[in-house]
């Protein structure tokens, strides 16, 4: 037990806050909720263009936290979403952040692109290429190529 409770749960907050970070990092942003608001909109999208069996691969490798607000909402039995294209993608992005109130403009292949950056960094390079190559091909040109080359060993 930690001072403040179970350290299971310590833990999580504190990668979940490293992951929001560095999204507000990717971004330029200094808002925390708008980086969760943007990260929660992102891979709820990503999950709903992905088949059942990815989507829960992808699950199974975020924190704790991030993978309560993933799987909010989710209806398996809906999903891969039937309208594959890319405007339908980023619309609904857009569409899910003004629903909140205060929030201004965001770019949402920006976001999404911030979004598939922090990921290729926290999941397993296997995990981020099988992800991304189940996603059509449109939505899977957001994803931004590695600043770095990755190193096999």
């Amino acid at each position: 037990m930690s001072r403040r409770g179970l350290s299971v749960f310590d833990e999580t907050v504190q990668l979940t806050n490293i992951w929001l970070k560095e999204l507000m990092e990717e971004l330029g942003w200094e808002d925390r909720h708008r980086a969760y608001l943007g990260l929660r909109l992102v891979l709820q999208a990503i999950r709903d263009h992905l088949g059942v069996d990815e989507a829960v691969h992808l699950g199974a490798q975020l924190p704790m936290l991030v993978r309560g607000f993933y799987y909010e909402g989710w209806r398996p039995s809906r999903t891969p979403d039937r309208d594959r294209s890319v405007d339908a993608f980023l619309h609904r992005i857009e569409d899910g952040f003004h629903q909140n109130p205060g929030n201004e403009f965001i770019d949402p292949a920006e976001l999404t692109a911030a979004v598939f950056a922090v990921l290729r960094r926290r999941i397993s390079a296997g995990e981020f290429d099988q992800v991304t190559h189940a996603l059509p091909k449109a939505i899977r040109k957001l994803a931004p190529q590695p600043r770095t080359p990755r190193v096999v060993a």
